[in-house]
């Protein structure tokens, strides 16, 4: 969530001319996140995130909306679009479609504990079975899927060091070994990582930035947060933090065996992709106003830790 467009306070109050949201009070670039622009927006009635999208044309985003919609129906913690006063709730501004949402309580944690950890597994089963009831106006796929992992890979590998290039192509030939059309399919975040999960107390008080939720396998969608979550300061596993997501997540939406057979596979080409973006995002940086580049470095170490347990 960064600041690539930027939005003046005069700019903004004429957008919010069709919201019957109060008047606007303050505008705050919100500085962490890479891939969109975002602001907090603070009227006289409420406080909303305002989302500026950097990537995708007006007509990709009915999904996340409509998503975000579903979820929060359902009793999924999460943002809930908010509808201008014509009854939509996608905008241009600055010539880039905008979205206003709620403002969830809590924040973020920086070291989370057992119980976090268990929180997020429960409220991630409970998302993986609201949406399954999700019927979405089109399918949209991993948007970082296998072919995208391996188109990036070549983009990125001959910036690598020998020994990365070969981790590099070694995790490719297995990814393009692994078969996943045995495994659960539905509706996944797809990046839930601490940033992107506010707690209230120890209460997950919502789950945020869902715009790169999309159709993939469930359990790889935990395997994303268990290598955010559930580590130790150098990437190994921390047992009583995955056991707790795990434990938690299960009791919801247990696996099914072949969940279980592919699980640390799954760990592993979930930091093939974070490896892969975060390479490419150092390699061919976005100019921005507040922007805060990830060191993939530390997705390698995962990756090569994750390889390790196959």
């Amino acid at each position: 969530m960064s600041v690539f467009t930027s939005v003046s306070i005069q700019q903004l109050q004429v957008w919010l001319q069709d919201y019957a949201i109060g008047e606007l009070v303050e505008l705050k670039g919100i500085s962490s996140g890479i891939t969109n622009t975002n602001y907090f927006v603070t009227t006289t009635q409420n406080k909303y995130v305002l989302t500026l999208f950097e990537h995708n044309t007006i007509d990709e985003l009915p999904y996340f909306i409509d998503l975000m919609s579903h979820l929060a129906t359902h009793g999924v913690p999460c943002p809930k679009p908010i509808c201008s006063q014509s009854g939509t709730s996608l905008h241009m501004l600055n010539g880039k479609p905008a979205v206003l949402i709620s403002c969830l309580k809590g924040q973020d944690v920086t070291v989370p504990s057992v119980t976090h950890c268990a929180e997020v597994g429960a409220v991630l089963a409970k998302m993986h079975i609201a949406g399954q009831s999700f019927v979405p106006q089109a399918e949209h796929r991993n948007p970082r899927d296998a072919e995208w992992r391996a188109q990036t890979a070549q983009k990125v590998i001959a910036h690598l060091s020998p020994d990365d290039q070969q981790l590099l192509s070694n995790t490719l030939a297995f990814q393009a070994a692994f078969d996943a059309a045995p495994l659960p399919h539905g509706v996944i975040h797809a990046d839930l990582f601490r940033d992107n999960v506010l707690f209230d107390g120890d209460k997950v008080g919502g789950l945020i930035d869902f715009y790169y939720a999309c159709d993939d396998v469930l359990a790889y969608d935990l395997a994303i947060a268990v290598n955010d979550w559930c580590i130790q300061a150098d990437g190994c596993l921390d047992a009583p933090k995955l056991n707790a997501m795990l434990q938690a997540y299960q009791a919801l939406r247990p696996f099914t065996p072949a969940e279980q057979t592919a699980w640390h596979s799954l760990l592993c080409i979930a930091a093939l992709r974070f490896w892969l973006s975060r390479l490419y995002d150092q390699i061919y940086p976005q100019a921005g106003e507040l922007t805060h580049a990830k060191d993939p470095d530390h997705f390698k170490y995962i990756l090569k830790l994750r390889t390790e347990l196959r």
